[in-house]
């Protein structure tokens, strides 16, 4: 039997870990909740990013889905370099979890901003919210 990544497991008992993580002592509880509370940030700001792409044009959604791949690159890059002072110890994994989980949220609520545009606003690329 194939071993499930940590981060399927955070999401099969997500509503035990609840509890579980603010009494969790361990390293390996620890790096299991921060891996779950990642995958809830991202599912947050993959909300935020369908609701963007609903309300971009057409010629927008092409520029979204590259400014969206980039930026996952340089997450992933940013949260990698993090936690490479940790490479090969047991709180590496809760280390870069953390760090993506942080920059998941800033960009859900940067993209979650971008539903907000108000009438006249140049800078905000989306039409006014309605």
């Amino acid at each position: 039997m194939k071993r499930l990544p940590l981060y399927l497991l955070a999401l099969l008992s997500a509503p035990a870990l609840a509890d579980n993580c603010e009494k969790a002592t361990t390293q390996t509880d620890l790096n299991v909740c921060a891996a779950a509370d990642y995958q809830q940030a991202d599912t947050a700001m993959n909300a935020s990013y369908k609701k963007v792409m609903d309300r971009a044009s057409v010629a927008q959604r092409d520029l979204l889905k590259k400014a969206q791949s980039a930026w996952l690159n340089v997450r992933d890059a940013d949260c990698a370099f993090v936690s490479s002072g940790a490479n090969g110890g047991n709180v590496q994994p809760m280390i870069e979890s953390q760090c993506l989980a942080d920059k998941t949220r800033e960009r859900a609520a940067f993209l979650e901003s971008l539903t907000q545009c108000e009438e006249g606003d140049v800078s905000c690329p989306l039409p006014p919210a309605p």
